[in-house]
């Protein structure tokens, strides 16, 4: 039991230095209000990928995250994958927090929902997962480089449905 007071007792320690470390990177309040999204996610996104404006776009995040879809060799028709190239602790840490706002978020519920049941390609549980993960990615980067506030509606209405398109 002394063990773990004393492991409890450095873990709260490092956390309030985690906390005080990310307090001093702009707009990282902003990343915290998406609910869903925890000090351990963003701080592991922030000490991965370090200063965000060396990238120019958000899939250079994507790639990497190892996130960047792999494309098959030769005129083999298989199914596309992830390159798994890029840094793993990024990886984990980005799917780790799609998981969580999958659970804790209604409207990234409501686009994961959207990924696994509509009409054209509808994605396996883990490929819809990685897609909002790097959805993720995409939010991300619009907050720590325009300094914009998260907004729910308008993520919602960047997802291109056809069957919505149609009936206009």
């Amino acid at each position: 039991l002394n063990d773990y007071e004393t492991y409890k007792n450095r873990m709260d320690e490092l956390m309030q230095e985690i906390k005080e470390t990310l307090s001093e990177i702009p707009y990282i309040d902003k990343l915290m209000e998406i609910n869903g999204i925890g000090i351990k996610t963003v701080s592991c996104f922030i000490a991965e990928v370090g200063d965000i404006g060396r990238f120019d776009n958000p899939k250079q995040v994507q790639k990497l995250a190892g996130y960047a879809i792999a494309d098959s060799s030769g005129k083999h028709n298989g199914e596309s994958r992830i390159s798994h190239r890029g840094r793993k602790r990024l990886r984990y840490a980005l799917y780790e927090g799609a998981i969580s706002v999958i659970g804790k978020n209604k409207e990234f519920k409501e686009i994961h929902s959207y990924y696994r049941t509509r009409e054209k390609n509808p994605l396996k549980k883990m490929q819809s997962v990685i897609a909002v993960a790097c959805k993720l990615i995409r939010i991300f980067y619009t907050i720590l480089t325009k300094g914009v506030d998260y907004d729910s509606q308008k993520m919602l209405n960047d997802i291109v449905r056809p069957e919505i398109q149609l009936a206009a």
